[in-house]
């Protein structure tokens, strides 16, 4: 398929160019294309075995070098010591392997959680299908709370305001639109005619075509640079990589200046050797890298506690050298949530808690349309979902005694305004 400038095309040519209708596709075409462009998901690297993960606990210098001490100690007859530092080893091995495989359980678990369903056109019908199985082509309708499963040429909207921080960094919602944007060179939070993969729909509703799919959408990009990029290691992994080399050479210069020096005054060379061995052994400190991985498992759990999820132990140490956060966005560091602090009511202003005496009439109308004239709606764990502004004035509602819920199913097609109210 081209890769258009998809934001520059008008909606019926946008579909003209990807082989699709208003009617949306037949059942066959869409699992052709299936088996054609791949499901809708971003593809991950090959992941670690258990196996590998387990042995990856073993790649830093300082656990080398224990491995190392704890062999010559065996060779030498320090079998105490040889056990002492191997049990240190692999505690260590397997305290850093839990967490790592606990992190890559819960992590799975929670991708398969924010999986969405997605409402397309199939055979001209409106049908619920995994947002996997999108493909270009697909007509998708999507509303408030929603996420937007695919990238998106939209053809209708009403009120459509989508949140694109994940992709932008742009907190306030965007408002969306059909017309054609002519600029080729739009960044992509001023492509308004565009839905994008992982944005989060904040109000209204909307109907548009699937124009790229998992690792060619937008964020599929992003992943894929992601994945190339070098793994860099902590300022904690680095210095203890310093240390131990640092270590091991002076402790190397240390014992063969003891087996020199003894040599030259006739010792046995054999014995001296033993010698300078044993103080090599003596001399790493085995206790430093289980010392420090319990630490930072101290620190994971902590995180843990807080709802913050680590994959690997040295991150709690990365989070820990953090001095500044610079930020100006909205919803970054704050919950991106509102609350009415005045009302200004037949005249004058009134407090949040509904408790003024005001004409009765007057204020139920109030509460009434702003009960009923907003898209908020609860998901399955009881959350608001809609924009932020329509959530404060529902909650300050729904605080007064009037709930949406129960507003909507005496009046189905809305109240009637007499009158003297608002």
């Amino acid at each position: 398929m081209n890769r258009s400038q998809w934001h520059q095309k008008r909606g019926e040519d946008v579909l003209a160019e990807v082989g699709s209708s208003t009617t949306g596709l037949s059942t066959q075409e869409a699992i052709r294309r299936l088996h054609q462009f791949g499901p809708n998901e971003l593809v991950e690297k090959k992941k670690k075995t258990p196996l590998i993960m387990f042995l990856n606990q073993f790649r830093d210098f300082m656990i080398i070098v224990l491995i190392a001490a704890g062999i010559i100690s065996g060779a030498i007859g320090e079998f105490s010591d040889s056990v002492a530092i191997l049990v240190i080893v692999f505690l260590n091995a397997i305290i850093g392997f839990v967490q790592e495989f606990r992190a890559e359980k819960a992590m799975e678990a929670l991708k398969k959680m924010s999986s969405p369903m997605a409402v397309a056109l199939r055979d001209g019908v409106p049908t619920m299908v995994p947002s996997a199985r999108l493909v270009p082509g697909d007509i998708v309708s999507i509303d408030a709370g929603k996420v937007v499963p695919a990238d998106i040429r939209l053809l209708e909207v009403a009120q459509f305001q989508v949140a694109e921080a994940a992709l932008t960094g742009e907190s306030l919602p965007v408002e969306k639109h059909v017309d054609v944007l002519f600029d080729a060179a739009l960044p992509l939070g001023d492509r308004r005619n565009m839905s994008y993969t992982g944005t989060l729909v904040t109000c209204g509703r909307a109907l548009g075509v699937v124009t790229e799919t998992g690792m060619k959408t937008e964020l599929g990009k992003i992943a894929n640079m992601l994945q190339e990029a070098d793994e860099i290691k902590t300022p904690l992994q680095k210095r203890l990589a310093v240390f131990g080399k640092r270590l091991a050479i002076a402790v190397l210069a240390i014992c063969m200046v003891v087996f020199t020096v003894g040599v030259i005054r006739g010792e046995d060379p054999l014995v001296m050797l033993l010698t300078a061995i044993s103080l090599a052994v003596a001399a790493i400190p085995e206790a430093l890298p289980a010392v420090i991985t319990i630490s930072l498992a101290l620190g994971a759990r902590k995180l843990v506690l807080q709802n913050a999820l680590i994959r690997k132990l040295p991150a709690v140490e990365t989070l820990g050298s953090v001095t500044y956060i610079c930020s100006d966005k909205t919803g970054t560091l704050t919950l991106n949530r509102m609350r009415v602090s005045r009302v200004f009511l037949d005249g004058r202003f009134l407090e949040i808690d509904n408790s003024n005496a005001v004409a009765v009439g007057l204020r139920a109308a109030f509460l009434t349309g702003l009960a009923l004239s907003n898209d908020v709606h609860r998901d399955a764990d009881n959350r608001l979902i809609g924009d932020p502004t329509e959530t404060a004035l529902y909650d300050y509602a729904r605080e007064g005694g009037f709930d949406k819920a129960a507003l909507a199913a005496a009046w189905p097609n809305g109240p009637s305004m007499q009158s003297g109210s608002v």
